[in-house]
């Protein structure tokens, strides 16, 4: 098996990536990275060129960006199950929101969070429309089944609570029922225990704390 490294910072999208590592199961090494100079560095932005966390280097392999590192791991690991099979109905939809909150739905949250002016004059210049379809859309299809592709937990599943709960958390998006069942639903699963428990304990350890 190939060696697995995991670039992140506890306070940082990089929650996402250790609960998708926790669900695969198999050893990896972290390299914590700080805000600021660090992740600036040449030697990790031969690894992100962004100079963002997470990352992850797989071998010769490295993935940058939540969704791609979720649905690259998935991949990497069929036994798993958490992605639909490729000639399965469900997996059209796993892309689907995969792809979804990546783009549309962290653009809609972020101009709620940033009080980015999105109107009736420009809405259909930007990637996620009106902001309240994008939440709307996604209240709706969790308000259908248990996961966010039907009756299978996936990958995407780790993508789309992580990314309601922080939003719900900062107050961005209304705190409504689907919306709390499905997120305790999900993070209800000891891999996601797991993760929170060791990125909280990290936390501790370089001494900072949720924005």
């Amino acid at each position: 098996m190939s060696e697995l490294t995991f670039y992140t910072h506890p306070m940082s999208r990089g929650r996402v990536v250790r609960w998708i590592l926790e669900e695969v199961g198999i050893p990896y090494s972290v390299e914590t990275m700080e805000f600021g100079p660090d992740m600036k560095s040449q030697e990790y932005l031969a690894i992100n060129p962004m100079g963002k966390v997470p990352a992850i280097k797989h071998g010769n392999t490295i993935v940058t960006e939540v969704a791609a590192i979720c649905a690259y791991l998935a991949d990497q690991f069929p036994e798993k199950e958490l992605a639909p099979p490729p000639q399965s109905p469900e997996r059209g939809a796993y892309y689907r929101w995969l792809f979804f909150m990546a783009g549309p739905f962290e653009m809609a949250t972020s101009a709620l969070a940033y009080g980015w002016k999105i109107d009736c004059s420009n809405v259909q210049a930007v990637g996620c429309g009106r902001v309240e379809d994008s939440i709307n859309t996604l209240e709706k299809v969790l308000g259908q089944t248990p996961y966010i592709c039907g009756n299978q937990f996936t990958a995407a599943d780790v993508l789309v609570s992580s990314y309601l709960w922080w939003e719900m958390m900062q107050k961005n998006i209304p705190t409504n029922e689907v919306f709390l069942e499905y997120v305790n639903r999900t993070e209800s699963r000891p891999a996601a225990k797991r993760a929170n428990k060791l990125d909280d304990a990290l936390a501790e350890q370089m001494n900072v704390a949720m924005a």
